[in-house]
């Protein structure tokens, strides 16, 4: 006779991916909000690290604003020098410069996305 297995329920299917993974991890059921050293569902790195660049993009592309390194930042964000590095990648690499950026342009919005981003991704 094969051993048994204990019935674990299916989770409940929800459009909402931190309640999914609330269901499917024991350990993230203690949380009141996602916690990337518990499990990285319900957070969303890759998005927000490109609605980043839209902010990021807003600043250093506007004639006059830019300088050197937002020139090379631009060129491997749009893969134009060597290799094309992804969105959070670059935010990881370059945190303290895009901090630097936000607050040079006084950019709240920017800034609170950033904390958000480092905070669950870096």
């Amino acid at each position: 006779m094969p051993p048994s297995t204990p019935f674990r329920p299916e989770p409940e299917m929800s459009d909402n991916p931190y309640a999914t993974a609330l269901a499917a991890n024991p350990f993230a059921q203690a949380l009141d909000k996602p916690d990337r050293y518990v499990t990285f569902c319900g957070i969303d790195c890759d998005g927000n690290a490109k609605l980043l660049m839209q902010y990021v993009r807003r600043h250093i592309d506007q004639p006059g604003q830019s300088n050197a390194f937002w020139d090379q930042f631009r060129d491997k964000l749009e893969g134009r020098s060597s290799q094309r590095c992804d969105e959070l990648f670059l935010v990881h690499s370059y945190i303290n410069m895009l901090r630097e950026l936000f607050e040079t342009h006084d950019d709240q919005e920017a800034l609170a996305l950033l904390d958000k981003l480092e905070d669950e991704c870096c």
